[in-house]
């Protein structure tokens, strides 16, 4: 995933000091631009979807090298820049001492040199987009048959910060675990957005498809708290 990759040096080869003594390139920063990055997504993407992997990038990000308060102005500014609110965006940036050497925020330093990176999915959607599926369509998904598969112990970090293992069977499709996790933590199906490796999970796709190694962490975004959590009996 593109996060911030540490200190690094303009592509001069250098990392100037200006007149205060603070680590920026100089003369490589330039105003924001408007125009929004075009590009295709590796496989047509739901605007739930993008929401999804946007938000697994935000949750992740400041996990990487870097200042928290730059990753959350560099947030702020992404979501003026794909308002439209260039303005707001360009003030944010100037305000917490962001350079932008392209104009762009794809490639951003602090004043300390560091530099960070932000997703082009973060600014704008794909040109391949396609219309959210309605949720009645679930329920043409037909049920595995009783104890088909073989029960295994799947890892789920949820987005509240929990983590736990959910039993599944490997005939079990992405909406079927859904549906477990919905009896043991309350939280229904169409507010759980599930990723392997940074992809979303669609609800047919089965767990014996998805090759999951043991042990993996799926990411779990919810979009709604847990309401009134049902006890799983052992």
């Amino acid at each position: 995933m593109g996060g911030c990759v540490g200190a690094q040096h303009d592509s001069s080869g250098s990392l100037n000091e200006n007149s205060e003594g603070t680590g920026v390139a100089l003369g490589r920063n330039q105003p924001l631009k408007k125009e929004k990055p075009k590009w295709k997504s590796d496989y047509p993407m739901t605007d739930g979807q993008l929401r999804s992997k946007r938000d697994e990038f935000w949750d992740t990000a400041p996990a990487f090298e870097g200042r928290k308060e730059i990753w959350d102005a560099l947030k702020a500014a992404a979501h003026a820049f794909e308002s439209n609110d260039h303005e707001l965006a360009q003030a944010i940036i100037d305000g917490a001492n962001i350079t932008l050497p392209h104009g762009a925020l794809t490639e951003c330093y602090d004043e300390l040199g560091s530099r960070y990176q932000l997703p082009v999915y973060c600014l704008a959607p794909p040109i391949n987009m396609i219309e959210e599926k309605s949720g009645t369509e679930t329920l043409d998904i037909p049920e595995p048959p009783p104890n088909s598969g073989h029960e295994s112990q799947l890892r789920l970090r949820l987005s509240t910060g929990k983590d736990l293992k959910l039993v599944v069977r490997s005939t079990d499709t992405v909406y079927h675990m859904k549906r477990r996790l919905h009896a043991a933590e309350g939280v229904e199906p169409a507010s759980q957005r599930w990723f392997f490796s940074g992809r979303p999970l669609t609800d047919k796709m089965k767990l014996e498809e998805l090759k999951i190694p043991k042990d993996y962490v799926v990411q779990v975004i919810m979009s709604q708290p847990l309401q009134n959590p049902t006890p799983v009996e052992n």
